[in-house]
């Protein structure tokens, strides 16, 4: 279940660069970015209130939580900017292809040195391979 949830968010996700985009272009790039994240923040106490879970942690739980962890939305506003300013003047295959290559080769550096959360996974000839194929095939993309 879990896969088939990372494919469909794989697949909305390079939706929402062109919907976000477009919004951005209609509106303005902030405000598109703002009601974007409106509407996020409406959907998670919709689905929050509705599954029960959305009560608040204590301060104890809340003092447990690394110093970085705390800057998640922050990054996905940085990801959904990357959206209202650039998504559509590369196209849609080269914005995601270089978006997800970039988390990629990311994700190999977090892996490998088990860093923010993930349990260590060594990076091997295989993987490296891998991702370079992926810039490889991003190449081809944004050439052809």
């Amino acid at each position: 279940m879990g896969a088939l949830f990372a494919v469909v968010a794989g697949l909305l996700n390079a939706v929402q660069s062109g919907v976000n985009s477009t919004l951005g272009k209609q509106i303005g790039q902030f405000q598109a970015g703002l009601v974007s994240f409106g509407l996020a923040f409406v959907l998670f106490v919709v689905a929050g209130t509705m599954t029960g879970r959305l009560a608040w942690p204590g301060g104890e739980r809340m003092a447990g939580v690394p110093w970085w962890a705390w800057f998640g939305g922050v990054l996905g506003a940085v990801f959904v900017l990357s959206q209202l300013f650039v998504a559509q003047s590369l196209g849609s295959a080269v914005f995601i292809g270089i978006v997800v290559t970039a988390s990629v080769v990311m994700s190999l550096v977090l892996d490998h040195y088990g860093l923010v959360g993930f349990e260590v996974h060594r990076v091997n000839l295989g993987r490296v391979a891998g991702a370079v194929l992926m810039v490889a095939g991003v190449g081809l993309i944004a050439r052809f």
